[in-house]
């Protein structure tokens, strides 16, 4: 058991530092006014699986390594407690880029363009602090994991 939460720690790891660089993507291609589904589709699946991923090791952490972490080093411990809540906070903003994106490009209603502008903006911006939040995040994730890991 103890092999596979291994694995899947490191595999969630490297999502997690692949959904970073991912999440660059669209906030550079989101500055112009050009097609981005690709980048935006390929941003949002990388940090959903990565987030998703994280809340499917949680209890396995807090069961069998959470404790001695918070013994052997408390601010070990309080960084995990962080980056949990950093990780929240950029797969929210993720998930706000793809849909402010995504109401920008199926824009059906007589909007201005102005509107799809501002969600365009609104999208772009998400992604910015949702791609500087999944780099701390997995910065702050290695720290821990090469700490003490299962």
């Amino acid at each position: 058991m103890i092999d596979s939460l291994r694995l899947a720690a490191h595999v969630h790891g490297h999502l997690g530092w692949l959904a970073a660089a991912v999440l660059i993507h669209p906030a550079i291609v989101l500055r112009r006014r050009v097609k981005a589904d690709f980048a935006v589709g390929l941003a949002f699946a990388f940090v959903t699986a990565a987030g998703a991923m994280g809340v499917c090791l949680y209890p396995a952490y807090r069961e069998k390594i959470k404790q001695s972490i918070f013994i052997q080093d408390p601010r070990i411990g309080l960084l995990f407690e962080r980056k949990e809540h950093l990780a929240l906070g950029a797969v929210a903003l993720a998930w706000v880029g793809t849909i402010a994106y995504l109401a920008a490009r199926g824009s059906t209603l007589n909007e201005t363009p102005s509107t799809r502008d501002s969600l365009r903006r609104a999208s772009h911006f998400a992604f910015i602090a949702a791609a500087a939040l999944a780099v701390v995040v997995a910065a702050l994730g290695t720290v821990v994991a090469t700490f003490k890991g299962f």
